[in-house]
Formats: structure tokens, sequence, C-alpha cells
């Protein structure tokens, strides 16, 4: 799992949360293992975790601390690492507009994608086109050795993500116009890089054509007008064609993306079901989605929350063969509580459940079909078996 410096875990949370009603915070796991090539899961009375009243608790402890003159984040944190719910967190103000603004397509960094390879070198994967390290000529398969004289070897991503963002302290990201220098290698050549941060839009959807007619969606997150996206390029794709969804990666985000998505191959009907404090609700598709057209999607350990939400969808209701490797397994919710100071509490609620029932947290979803490393290729056989049987 590979992670761009537009999603930095701010170093005092542990355990990443997101905002109303979204399913993940990005690049959570790669935060609580220190790896991002490991996968960490829940057991599977994972729902049991969440005690009584846990909200509650952490308000409470806010206000008592604000009463007595204290801070009110540092008591909700203190609350929140008693809970043992992994998946709440405390964000200052700065922090938590952070996060607004990632899953609102916006960030201000450099535009680098990178992952921490097995000897603990940083790869850099991913070049946002028009960002600054495009402009420097930078690009995937180049080592990154430092930020600002720093050796970023065996640090975890996230923490390689702080530095390219200026927030290592642990507040706020530096400004967009403020420099970083980057220690770079490719081959047996060494260099440097100084480059000024900008102010960047990140790109949740890409869509590119295969061989046959058939049209690869990724989804890389679930930001603001991604499922709009996801609806527009079904509508374009060439008629009679397949369509591969590839969720590989995808940390979640917002939940209505998510539901907009699942509307471009529904025609209504039930998305998921889920519960806050035990109240049930459900999540239903728009009608008028694609209901004939191929579709396979592509799923593997880093696929989580509301990307896990739409490959449950997609697989109980028939509509998709899920390829690929099974999923993290995270299917809590999280929604949010302004603290006395300011800060913010994101705290788990409730769990969702996929359209036949399934639990997905602590247990992931398992594909139709296993494959690794020639899971596209798979994916194509399929949609040509798909095609030949309509």
């Amino acid at each position: 799992m590979s992670a761009r410096d537009l999603f930095c875990q701010p170093r005092r949370v542990r355990h990443g949360a997101a905002l109303t009603l979204v399913f993940a915070s990005v690049l959570v796991a790669g935060a609580a293992t220190g790896s991002f090539g490991e996968t960490v899961r829940k057991t599977p009375d994972a729902e049991a975790a969440i005690p009584a009243g846990h909200s509650d608790a952490v308000t409470e402890a806010a206000e008592r601390a604000m009463a007595d003159g204290k801070s009110p984040m540092e008591a909700a944190e203190r609350a929140v690492s008693r809970s043992g719910d992994r998946w709440s967190a405390v964000y200052s103000q700065g922090e938590y507009q952070e996060f607004q603004e990632a899953l609102d397509g916006q960030y201000t960094g450099v535009g680098l994608s990178a992952r921490r390879e097995r000897d603990g070198r940083i790869e850099v994967t991913d070049v946002q086109p028009g960002s600054p390290a495009a402009a420097a000529g930078i690009r995937g398969g180049d080592r990154l050795r430092s930020v600002d004289g720093e050796d970023v070897d065996g640090r975890p991503v996230t923490e390689v993500v702080s530095l390219l963002r200026g927030d290592s302290d642990g507040t706020d990201d530096a400004a967009a116009g403020t420099r970083v220098r980057l220690g770079l290698e490719r081959g047996t050549r060494t260099w440097s890089e100084e480059l000024r941060r900008a102010r960047l839009s990140t790109e949740s959807v890409t869509v590119r054509r295969l061989a046959g007619g058939v049209t690869l969606i990724r989804i890389a997150s679930f930001t603001k007008g991604s499922g709009d996206l996801v609806r527009n390029a079904v509508d374009h794709a060439p008629a009679g064609g397949g369509i591969v969804l590839d969720l590989r990666g995808n940390s979640g985000g917002l939940v209505t993306e998510a539901v907009t998505a699942a509307s471009a191959f529904l025609d209504g009907g039930l998305v998921a079901t889920y519960d806050v404090h035990g109240d049930q609700r459900a999540l239903h598709a728009e009608p008028g989605g694609d209901t004939t057209r191929p579709l396979v999607a592509l799923v593997d350990g880093g696929t989580m929350s509301a990307a896990e939400l739409l490959t449950g969808a997609l697989q109980d209701r028939g509509r998709a063969v899920v390829v690929g490797t099974r999923t993290f397994g995270k299917g809590s919710i999280q929604m949010p509580s302004r603290l006395p100071d300011g800060s913010v509490a994101e705290l788990t609620v409730g769990h969702y459940r996929t359209p036949a029932g399934h639990k997905v947290d602590g247990r992931g979803i398992t594909p139709d079909l296993e494959a690794g490393d020639e899971v596209l290729e798979r994916a194509e056989t399929v949609l040509s078996g798909l095609g030949d049987a309509s």
C-alpha cells in the first residue's frame, strides 16, 4: 500500500478516524502497523469492542477537564486510549480541518506517492501530473532518501508524508510556497531537489481504456465528487464493453460517495445496513444504474471501509465478480463530537453490514476469485466469459 502526501495522519493520533459517516481514515492501516506492507485484522467479535457509553465518556472527560482549567483535548485523548477502540481519535481544530480538506480533494504537498519496501527503503510509486515533483522531473521508481536532511529509510510512510507536508512536529502543515529539500536516488545517480509545496487537487478517480472495449475505472479514495465521476465514466464507456472497477488500496472516504458509485451499477435497492448507538438504518442506491454491463471489482488487503461497503453491495447483489485478495475488514462507523476547546473527537458509534447481512469489521470480504500479481489479467478473462454468457 502506498501513501500520497495529501493524506497525513497527525503524529499524536495513533488510530485513525474520519468525518461524519466516513468508514475509514486514510492510511490508518500503515499507521497502526508501522509498515504499509502488513495487514492488521480485528478479531471476529470485534463489534463487542465498543464499550457502552464510549462517546459520552469521552465528551464528559473533556468537559470535566475544561471546568478544572485543564486541556479538554488531552483528557479526551486519554479517554479514547483507555477505551481500547483503535478507530476513535482526537484532532485539534487544524488537524480536523486538514482531514476535511483532504476529503474535499484538496491538499498542500509536492505531489508524491510513496511506499516502503521490504528493506525499509522509500520508493516513489507515482507523481501527480502538474505537481512540483513532476516539474522537478521526479518519477515513479525513484528512491526517496531524505527530506530536509532527515534520513527516511526504515520510517513508516506516514512519518515520511508528515515530513513532505511540513507537519512533522505534530502541528499544522506548512503553507503552500514553503520549501522542502528532497534527497533522491535513481540507479547509480544521487541528487537533491528543492521544491516549493503547492495547493493541489487529488485525482480520486482515473479512467483508461483496455483492449476489447474494456474500461478500467480506478477509485483511489472516496473524496467529494468521486461518485459522480464514476457514474460519468460508466455513462461514457463503450457500448457493450465490460468494466473493471479497481478498488485496490482504496482506504475509504465519504460513504455518500460510495453509495453514489454503487448507484452507477444498481437500479436502486439496498447498499448496506448500519447502526448508530443501536439505531438501525439503511443506505440505498438511486435507481437508473447500468445493471447489464459485465463488471469485475478488484480488491486487496488495502481495500477498506467505504470501499468494502461498495464491494459488499456489488457482490451480495450479484452485480460484480470480485477478484483479488481478502479486504482489510474495517466496518465500524465514526462520527464527530466537537469538544469545548474546539478540538474534535471522532468516535466509533456502530458498524455496518452488507446487503446479505454479512459483518465486515475484523473479517473483510472474501473475493469470488483469488488472484495476486496477475489480478488484472484474471479480471479480463472473467469479463470475457461474462460477455460470452450475456
